[in-house]
C-alpha cells in the first residue's frame, strides 16, 4: 500500500476497519477534542487499539451534530441501524449532546 503525505492522523476501532476499507463506512461521529479536521485533509487512518496504519482517507465534509439529531441516513453512513449506532456512540463518549460528523473518502 502507497503511503501519502497526510495533513493529520485519525484512529478507528479495529472492529470498524473492514468497514472503512469496503467503502461501508463513509462518517465517523467524534466529540469536541475532534472537532479540528477540516474539508480537504488527509488522515493517516491507524487501529484505536495498536496505533496500526491501515488506510489513507480525505475529509470531504465536517458539520456539527446533535446526538438527538442523528437518523437513518447517519447510521446507513455508519453502515448501522440507527439503535446501533446510538448504543456505540453512548458506549464511546457516554452522555454527550453535540457530535462532529466527519465525512470522508478512501485515498
Amino acid at each position: 500500500m502507497s503511503r501519502i503525505s497526510c495533513d493529520a492522523k485519525i484512529t478507528f476501532f479495529e472492529r470498524f476497519e473492514a468497514d472503512i476499507l469496503s467503502g461501508a463506512k463513509t462518517i465517523t461521529l467524534r466529540d469536541e477534542s475532534e472537532s479540528h479536521f477540516r474539508v480537504g485533509d488527509r488522515l493517516s487512518v491507524s487501529t484505536f487499539e495498536t496505533d496500526r496504519h491501515f488506510c489513507d482517507i480525505q475529509v470531504v465534509r465536517v458539520e456539527e451534530l446533535a446526538f438527538d439529531a442523528l437518523n437513518q441516513r447517519h447510521a446507513a453512513q455508519e453502515n448501522m441501524t440507527l439503535a446501533q449506532l446510538k448504543a456505540v456512540i453512548t458506549e464511546i463518549y457516554g452522555e454527550i449532546k453535540t457530535l462532529y460528523l466527519i465525512e470522508y473518502r478512501l485515498l
